[in-house]
C-alpha cells in the first residue's frame, strides 16, 4: 500500500502498542513512538522505533520534541495518535504552537472538558440522552462541609471518584485507588480526607453503586469523521476488568456483539444521538453499566479516545488507524456502521476467564470464541516475536493469574 504521509504515535501503554499493531497490520512496517519513557510492551517491541522523552509531557517538552520530529520528516503530512487522556490534552491545548504537518481528530477544547472532567460531564450531561447514575459533586480543599442529606439518598455502598484524572494522578498517596468502593459513612470520610491530604484540590464525584459485577459492565466505542458523523459502533458485554487497585475500570476480557440481556442496537441510539448533537470527532469509548432494577444501560464516563482494549475493533474487521487515514489522509466519508462481528479480547490467560469470570453465558461465549480462534490478546501478535518479548508476555500471563487469585474488587 503506497502511501504518501507518515504517522507518529505517542505513548508506551497497551494502547500504544496496540495502534503500532494496527499500522503494522497495515503497512508491514516500523512505526514511530515518542513517550516520557518506555514500558516492557513497548521497549521490547521489533514493530516500533521508540524515542524516549523524559520531560515529553510538559508542554514545552511536549512541542520541541513534536517540532524536531517534524522538522527531520520529508512528508508534507503528519497523522498525530494520542494514547492517554493527557496526551489527547497536550495535542488539544498546543495545536497551534506544532508544526502544520501535523494532522489529527479530536474535539474541541471544550467538549474534551466536557466529557474528560467527570465531575462537569456528569453536572453537564444530567437530563441528557444519557442514563447517567445518580451524583454527588463534592468540591476538594475548600473547607467543604458533606451534604449528609444528598449523600444518604444515594443509599451505600457508594463510588468515590476523582472529577480530575490528571489532577489526581500528580498527587500519588498510600492507598491510592483508580476509583473507590464505600461501605459506611466513616469510611467515606476516611477516603476524603486522604484525597484532601494529598492535595488534590478539585471535585470528586461520589455516586451511587449500580448493582453488579465485571460482567454488568459494557464498553461501546465510536469513531466520528472530522465531519463530526458517526461512522463506526461496538456493543461489547465485558467479563473481567484489571484488578490492582490503579487499574480498576480497565477492562481485561469482553466480548463484542454479545449481551446476555439481549443484543439491541436501540441500546447504542441515544449514544450517537449525543455524540452527533454536542459535533464529537475521533475516538471515544463509553463505559456503561446495566442496571438489572430498571434495565437500563447508565453511563459511567465517556473517555475521549481509544480505550485501552479497542483493539477488539480492528480483530473485527475495522482497523483503528485506517479509519484515521480513511477520514484525514484520503477524506473518505462513510455511512455509520454497528460493528456485529462476534470477536472477544482477552489480555488474560484462558484459564482466567474459565476461573473468574461469573456469567455462565459470557464465560461460554468467550470459550466458543477461543475455541473459534476469535479471540485475540492484543499484545500477542505474531509478526512481533523476540525473546525479551516472549518472556515479558509469559510473565505478564503469570503475574495475571497471581493478581486475580489474591486481588479481589
Amino acid at each position: 500500500m503506497e502511501k504518501n504521509f507518515n504517522v507518529l504515535i505517542l505513548g508506551s501503554d497497551f494502547n500504544a502498542y496496540y495502534m503500532a499493531r494496527c499500522y503494522h497490520e497495515l503497512y508491514k512496517e516500523k512505526v514511530n513512538i515518542i513517550a516520557k519513557r518506555a514500558i516492557g510492551v513497548v521497549s521490547y517491541s521489533k514493530i516500533v522505533n521508540f524515542k524516549e522523552v523524559p520531560d515529553f509531557e510538559t508542554k514545552e517538552g511536549f512541542i520541541r520534541a513534536l517540532n524536531e520530529y517534524a522538522s527531520q520528516r520529508k512528508e508534507e503530512i503528519i497523522l498525530l495518535i494520542g494514547t492517554s487522556d493527557e496526551l489527547v490534552r497536550l495535542i488539544i491545548e498546543n495545536q497551534e504552537q506544532i508544526d502544520k504537518k501535523y494532522v489529527h481528530n479530536y474535539p474541541s477544547l471544550e467538549i474534551l472538558n466536557q466529557v474528560l472532567v467527570k465531575d462537569t460531564f456528569y453536572q453537564t450531561f444530567e437530563g441528557s440522552e444519557l442514563d447517567i447514575p445518580k451524583t454527588y459533586i463534592y468540591p476538594c480543599g475548600q473547607n467543604a462541609k458533606l451534604d449528609e442529606k444528598r449523600v444518604e439518598e444515594l443509599m451505600y455502598p457508594l463510588i468515590v471518584k476523582p472529577g480530575n484524572n490528571i489532577e489526581y494522578h500528580s498527587h500519588k498517596f498510600e492507598g491510592m485507588y483508580k476509583v473507590f468502593k464505600v461501605f459506611s459513612r466513616e469510611e467515606l470520610g476516611e477516603v476524603i480526607h486522604k484525597i484532601e491530604n494529598s492535595g488534590y484540590k478539585s471535585n470528586l464525584v461520589i455516586q451511587e453503586f449500580i448493582p453488579g459485577d465485571d460482567c454488568a459492565l459494557f464498553d461501546s466505542a465510536f469513531y466520528c469523521g472530522k465531519n463530526k458523523k458517526v461512522q463506526l459502533i461496538t456493543l461489547a458485554q465485558i467479563g473481567l476488568q484489571e484488578r490492582n487497585p490503579g487499574g480498576i475500570g480497565n477492562c481485561t476480557v469482553l466480548a463484542n456483539g454479545f449481551n446476555e440481556h439481549g443484543y439491541d442496537e436501540t441500546i447504542v441510539e441515544p449514544l450517537k444521538k449525543f455524540m452527533e448533537r454536542i459535533g464529537y470527532q475521533g475516538f471515544a469509548e463509553f463505559d456503561l453499566k446495566y442496571d438489572n432494577r430498571t434495565g437500563k444501560y447508565k453511563v459511567l464516563e465517556i473517555n475521549p479516545r481509544q480505550a485501552r482494549c479497542s483493539y477488539y475493533l480492528a480483530a473485527g474487521g475495522h482497523n483503528l488507524v485506517q479509519y484515521l487515514i480513511d477520514d484525514l489522509i484520503y477524506h473518505k466519508e462513510k455511512p455509520c456502521t454497528i460493528m456485529k462481528e462476534k470477536v472477544a479480547l482477552s489480555f488474560v490467560p484462558k484459564s482466567v476467564i474459565k476461573k473468574y469470570v461469573t456469567s455462565i453465558p459470557l464465560r461460554e461465549e468467550l470459550l466458543r470464541l477461543a475455541k473459534e480462534h476469535k479471540l485475540v490478546n492484543p499484545l500477542k501478535y505474531k509478526a512481533d516475536k523476540s525473546i525479551r518479548r516472549r518472556l515479558y508476555l509469559v510473565a505478564k500471563d503469570m503475574n495475571y493469574k497471581k493478581k486475580y487469585k489474591t486481588l479481589s474488587w
